[in-house]
């Protein structure tokens, strides 16, 4: 049997064994190994010379010493260049092993150092919002006199306000009759200011023919996470340059158009702002999510003065009262809501009982006194607010209503679907006298009226602006966003539209 060095796989010419290993090598190059190194070559244990244990085999019969201009002696050159490349062969496939089990641990514990970060980053987060959440809270208690005013019956015990913990169902403190007075008042004074205004068009309010002419003219795609891309909703302060955007990152964010810069960034809510809606003389701003809370905002401090959980399942649609005083909620938990948003009670909460799932959105009327209400049963209802009853309903979509919208002179109602097609309705005669079909596979996500009534926007698959007519014609097109545009707005007097969408982006159009 032929013996192999475990270095240079040569029969030995000189064969040893090691006691460590219990391997043959050559003796010449096991000793240079343990002389550099002093470890066995294949174990990387100790071993010293006294270890290493010749083998008896038949001596070699070797040539006679070769000269330097012989070929033996090139030969014997050649033999001592690939020992001495076996070696380092031998040595650098130890180190590549070594290396590859060092970079495998490294790798391990950069994953193990993320994860854990990455759960602190998450934990950090819940407990900021928290913190944001309870805030206000501490503080309107701690103020109970600017939130109600003292009991007439007893001036020495003034009256508090309930506590608003997020965790604790509100109860309906009902509608009482001082309320629906003013909602009353409220329709009848703007019911007479319509019919003075007439049918004309507002000075200033841009033709059709301008419109056409509207281009992009600043986009914003900064205002929210990039982690959690999307902005949901969008509305504007009629006194200011700013908008308000509430994103999929969960916060709600105010922005500058004419600094071109963020003022706050509010943070509470623990799922996607899905509704926003921006007070158009106090300095407060309304939210909602699917995680059932309805937040109002103080803009000047950038803090939640109120935060109510009035109902069991996600808020899908806000609209604020004519009277600026009263905002409307619709939910998935099959009822809608009317909140006192000066003191944070909830005044009622009823029940849509012809429903099998939630509702969709709702809108008040400009007079205050109806609303619509959308539902995932493809109706548009009509409710009388001071009876709480459903007054109309409107069938004739055959998915789950998406948008609806009323126009500014009280005559129109404008409704989406999951059906590709904008109807019309003349609420004198509670009938359809548009359908606007849209593209194949076209999802609406927003319908609004400019505050004439005379120009209704659609975000969707792209920003679409009809004129409100007869045959209800196609305006202009923006394409400017990469994803779908889930809200849009008119500025005053339809001066410029802004629109955000899937994209992260805020985007506004108007004349070169």
């Amino acid at each position: 049997m032929a013996l192999v060095c475990s270095l240079s796989n040569e029969t030995p010419e000189e064969p040893v064994i090691s006691l460590v290993s219990k391997h043959i090598f050559e003796k010449r190059l096991l000793e240079k190994y343990v002389g550099e190194n002093g470890t066995d070559p294949v174990t990387g244990e100790s071993l010293s010379e006294d270890q290493i244990v010749p083998i008896q085999t038949t001596p070699l019969q070797r040539p006679r010493p070769p000269t330097a201009t012989s070929i033996p002696a090139i030969l014997k050159i050649l033999q001592d260049e690939w020992d001495a490349c076996m070696l380092q062969s031998y040595t650098l496939r130890q180190q590549l092993q070594m290396t590859r089990q060092e970079l495998s641990y490294a790798l391990y514990q950069h994953d193990a150092a993320c994860r854990v970060i990455a759960r602190q980053d998450k934990e950090v987060t819940a407990a900021r919002e928290a913190l944001a959440t309870l805030k206000p809270q501490a503080g309107a208690a701690a103020l109970p006199q600017q939130v109600l005013p003292s009991a007439p019956a007893q001036p020495t015990q003034p009256s508090k306000p309930e506590p608003m913990d997020v965790e604790t169902q509100l109860a309906p403190v009902g509608v009482s009759e001082g309320v629906l007075e003013e909602l009353q008042q409220t329709a009848t004074k703007l019911t007479s200011l319509r019919k003075k205004r007439g049918k004309e068009m507002p000075e200033g309010l841009p033709s059709a023919q301008q419109l056409k002419h509207y281009a992009p003219a600043s986009s914003h795609p900064g205002l929210h996470s990039a982690s959690m891309p999307g902005i949901l909703c969008l509305d504007l302060l009629p006194a200011s340059e700013r908008t308000v955007t509430g994103g999929a990152d969960k916060n709600i964010v105010i922005f500058d158009r004419s600094e071109e810069k963020i003022i706050h960034t509010l943070k509470g809510h623990t799922k996607k702002v899905t509704s926003i809606v921006a007070h158009p003389s106090e300095k407060a701003v309304l939210s909602a999510s699917p995680d059932a809370l309805l937040k109002i905002w103080d803009i000047d401090h950038g803090s939640c003065k109120f935060s109510m959980k009035i109902h069991d399942s996600g808020i899908t649609g806000l609209s604020l009262h004519p009277t600026n005083n009263y905002i409307l909620a619709s939910s998935t938990d099959q009822h809608w809501s009317l909140s006192d948003i000066n003191n944070g009670k909830l005044l009622c909460k009823i029940a849509d009982q012809s429903v099998t799932h939630g509702l969709t959105c709702c809108q008040f009327h400009p007079d205050g006194l109806i609303f619509g209400t959308g539902t995932t049963d493809s109706l548009v209802k009509i409710w009388d607010l001071k009876e709480q009853k459903i007054a109309a309903n409107f069938p004739g979509h055959s998915g789950a209503i998406s948008a609806i919208a009323f126009s500014e002179n009280g005559y129109y109602l404008a409704t989406s679907a999951d059906d590709e097609v904008i109807k019309l309705w003349d609420l004198r005669k509670l009938k359809n006298f548009k359908t606007v079909s849209l593209d194949d596979k076209y999802t609406v996500r927003s319908l609004t009226f400019d505050s004439s009534g005379h120009y209704l926007a659609v975000a969707g698959s792209d920003v679409r602006v009809y004129q409100i007519s007869k045959q209800c014609d196609l305006v202009t097109t923006f394409s400017a966003h990469t994803n779908d545009a889930t809200n849009v707005r008119f500025g005053p007097n339809a001066s410029y539209i802004a629109s955000v969408s899937l994209d992260r982006s805020l985007k506004f159009y108007s004349a070169n």
